[in-house]
């Protein structure tokens, strides 16, 4: 059978690609010239409440916790930390923090109720009732940032016809480690480009779990956390949940905070990868299969390979990949990250590939240790065995 008409159509995916990764790559310079918005110097800054739910004494989870403990933000703040067991060992770590930091307001909430199939938005169900300023900001446990971080994403949050503020993320690896260096890879020229042309284009409204900034008086609007639930995609239907209630938009900084990259073996960058690809599938399915030309060296690749390939296939993976290292460099340029390993791209996009076709037959993700499966509408199932706990206290 004649192939030819195979190879051709991988190619041309391919060439698309390369046009994709050429314009993600002027659309990160656009971005990080946009002129952000100020806060008046002597104006009055808005009290803030950071919540922070954690499980487990991740790597780098001290260092990560102490960047919000030093913010050069002049309104009150409170962090509220929670945890879902009195034996969960970021209890020290929280502890510690506020050992060091006595003047900062820092509750803990320790509950272990469950009240729906997310644990992590059940903790934040647990930790909202002592929520005392009037706004809040989440943001993952993973999330390293700057201290003016605050100062600028309430300046966001405060202009007009702003519903809320999420953040764009780069990695950063936590460790020496290919694994790790791969998983940092697939942020910074994957995601973010990803994100980039789609907000470029107006073709998403994104919300990410790297900070969801809103006020206080929002979350009650739209029926708080318990909105949540039941959702992977938490962040995504917290954030269309405010843009419905108040009208607004979720607003995206002109910056980037850091993503702690912690995979140690390829087994960790697989599963969480995978929770990451059925997210976005599930979020927007039309936009997940489209994504298929954005894997421009892999087609490449198929193409060059197939059965009465012209040479002009390998010619078209090596332009690939020379695109792929274009856009890797703009996005340093871009947002001021350190130089990637860029001989790990090739095997980047091989894997990245490969998960993104998985995630077309498999519904299965796990999730701080704990299985699930994905139906059709983004909901989690928990597989069988997850307790149903009561009880709480604060302290």
């Amino acid at each position: 059978m004649d192939s030819t008409w195979i190879s051709t159509l991988f190619l041309s995916l391919a060439v698309a690609g390369c046009v994709y990764a050429l314009v993600a790559a002027w659309l990160a310079g656009r971005a990080a010239r946009r002129r952000a918005p100020a806060l008046a110097a002597n104006a009055p800054r808005p009290s803030v409440t950071l919540m922070k739910p954690l499980c487990g004494a991740e790597p780098n989870l001290y260092e990560n916790l102490t960047t919000f403990c030093r913010q050069d933000y002049a309104g009150a703040i409170q962090l509220i930390f929670g945890v879902q067991t009195a034996a969960d060992p970021a209890i020290a770590v929280v502890n510690r923090l506020r050992a060091e930091h006595p003047a900062l307001r820092i509750d803990l909430v320790i509950d272990p109720r469950q009240h729906g199939s997310n644990r992590k938005v059940s903790n934040l169900i647990n930790m909202a009732g002592l929520i005392a300023h009037e706004i809040v900001v989440l943001a993952d446990s993973d999330m390293v940032v700057a201290p003016d971080y605050l100062e600028r994403i309430v300046a966001e949050l405060v202009q007009p016809g702003v519903a809320g503020v999420t953040c764009l993320y780069h990695g950063v690896p936590a460790y020496r480690t290919v694994w790790a260096q791969l998983s940092t890879l697939a942020i910074d020229t994957q995601f973010l480009p990803n994100v980039l042309v789609g907000t470029g284009f107006r073709l998403a409204e994104p919300c990410f779990g790297s900070t969801i900034a809103f006020r206080a008086e929002a979350l009650a609007a739209i029926g708080g956390f318990e909105r949540v639930k039941d959702d992977l995609a938490d962040d995504y239907a917290l954030g269309a949940a405010l843009r419905g209630a108040g009208g607004g938009i979720i607003a995206i900084p002109n910056f980037t905070i850091g993503h702690t990259c912690v995979d140690t073996s390829l087994s960790d960058l697989w599963r969480h990868e995978t929770r990451w690809n059925r997210t976005i599938r599930n979020v927007d399915p039309a936009g997940y299969a489209g994504s298929l030309v954005t894997h421009a060296f892999p087609l490449a690749l198929i193409g060059a390979l197939m059965p009465d390939t012209s040479p002009q296939g390998l010619a078209i993976a090596a332009l690939a990949l020379t695109c792929r290292i274009v856009l890797c460099l703009c996005v340093e340029r871009a947002f001021g990250l350190a130089p990637h390993p860029y001989w790990l791209l090739p095997i980047r996009d091989l894997v990245s590939f490969a998960g993104f076709a998985w995630c077309f037959v498999s519904g299965a993700v796990t999730w701080k240790g704990h299985d699930y499966r994905v139906v059709a509408d983004g909901t989690l199932i928990p597989e069988p065995g997850l307790a149903q706990e009561s009880g709480a206290r604060s302290t």
